[in-house]
């Protein structure tokens, strides 16, 4: 089908959960994307924090294909050694004890309340335990995980939830008290909250729900399933703090492309679990355990959990330097201000930027560079941009403009450019070079 047609036959039978971009992506290799025209994009998005690998990782990939050609299923009324060994793979990254595999982050929630609730259960034969969870925290859409998910209008529509749940506020440990009552039979954080605005814990907040977890013998869930998996320089996020869980829950990036989750529980949550009380059809499947495998190799042979670290920093380096030069940084974009300001919080690096231009009335990057000229110095302006109508922009307001080639445009959209660069590392060169010619920094 042409890509309009796939469109049109989506818009008809799949039901409308999800705004679509009018993009219909076909193939992907390393950090790039292919629409069906043909199209490439840099993926900043990495599947919603899935390829960790990026894509078209060939062992990865062999993996995976001589799983298939083994075995894809299999009842778990059965062992598998994929599962087996995913599982010790999994219980020695994370220095706890037993692992449960899922299909999805979601689900992993589901078990991590349904183990908190057992384990309440045991020791007090109550049915009626609570959950203390986190203001603005996201674990997901189900009945369950909606039900601990702490913003209002995910939850309004598909009230009555599963009841018993408390929302404290994140990073406060005194509120996260004050819902404390016999009933507790667990608390919920992400350690970085991810919908929320990307905001990491205070180590002394895990540190102390911590010992108020172990003081009231309730048990500690930590939420990894977009922070965790190498994206915070370490395997997991909570490495960073020194503070384990009783209850780790992963997904994402843990099967990088394959549909796979798991809730994994140390010493003090062994056991709450017994046969009977939980299961699943696909989870742990030798096909879905083979791709965690793969994980776990490829993210020790490539360093995976390293390289983030190392690259975690770049744009802030970078920006740090330009700021230490005493230039002054600015944002112009087609986006609305309210967009950017959301996309620059989590990306942490609103306050790096001294001014920040949105979208005009005129609804044109040109008149809104423009606007923004008339409040600064145009004589020292230089523009970077990736795209033709950045360099259009450019030239309507006679300034210079450098042309990133590895950005979302096409070559041939900078081909005429009189300055340009092939990796963001040239960036800082340039605009020094193009600055000093003009008369210094501003």
């Amino acid at each position: 089908m042409q890509t309009e047609q796939i469109i049109k036959t989506a818009e008809e039978k799949l039901i409308h959960t999800y705004n679509r971009y009018q993009i219909v992506l076909d193939k992907g290799d390393g950090v790039r994307l292919y629409d069906t025209d043909g199209k490439e994009y840099l993926d900043f998005g990495a599947g919603i924090a899935v390829f960790a690998l990026g894509y078209n990782n060939k062992e990865y990939n062999d993996a995976l294909k001589a799983q298939i050609d083994k075995l894809i299923h299999t009842s778990n009324y059965f062992y598998n050694e994929p599962a087996v060994n995913a599982a010790k793979a999994l219980t020695k990254a994370s220095g706890m004890d037993r692992v449960f595999f899922t299909n999805s982050g979601t689900e992993s929630i589901e078990g991590a309340i349904k183990l908190a609730k057992k384990y309440a259960y045991l020791k007090t034969g109550r049915t009626d335990s609570e959950i203390i969870a986190m203001h603005h925290s996201f674990h997901g859409r189900s009945m369950g995980a909606l039900s601990v998910t702490g913003t209002e209008h995910y939850r309004e529509p598909f009230e009555p939830l599963i009841g018993g749940v408390k929302f404290a506020d994140f990073n406060d440990l005194e509120s996260v008290k004050a819902q404390i009552t016999d009933k507790t039979c667990a608390v919920i954080t992400e350690v970085v909250q991810g919908e929320g605005g990307i905001y990491p814990a205070q180590k002394e907040f895990l540190e102390g729900l911590r010992a108020l977890c172990d003081e009231k013998d309730i048990i500690l869930i930590f939420d990894e399933i977009q922070c965790g998996m190498g994206r915070c320089g370490s395997l997991f996020a909570h490495d960073l703090y020194g503070v384990k869980p009783d209850v780790l829950t992963l997904a994402k990036a843990l099967g990088c492309g394959v549909p796979v989750g798991a809730f994994v529980v140390g010493e003090k949550a062994d056991g709450a679990l017994v046969p009977g009380d939980h299961g699943t059809t696909y989870g742990g499947n030798p096909f879905a355990a083979a791709a965690i495998n793969a994980v776990f190799d490829q993210f020790e042979k490539l360093q995976v959990p390293e390289h983030a670290k190392e690259i975690g920093t770049y744009l802030w380096d970078k920006l740090e330097e330009l700021k230490e030069k005493g230039y002054k940084l600015a944002i112009c974009s087609n986006a609305s201000k309210w967009e950017l300001d959301v996309i620059l919080r989590k990306l942490e690096v609103n306050d790096y930027f001294d001014v920040i231009q949105g979208v005009t009335e005129k609804n044109n990057k040109k008149y809104s560079l423009e606007e923004l000229l008339l409040r600064e110095k145009p004589e020292l302006a230089v523009m970077v941009g990736d795209r033709s109508y950045d360099k259009e922009a450019a030239r309507y307001n006679q300034i210079p403009f450098v042309g990133c080639k590895y950005g979302y445009g096409k070559p041939e959209e900078l081909s005429d450019c009189k300055y340009s660069v092939e990796t963001a590392l040239e960036l800082s060169g340039i605009i020094d070079e193009i600055i000093s010619a003009r008369g210094g920094a501003d």
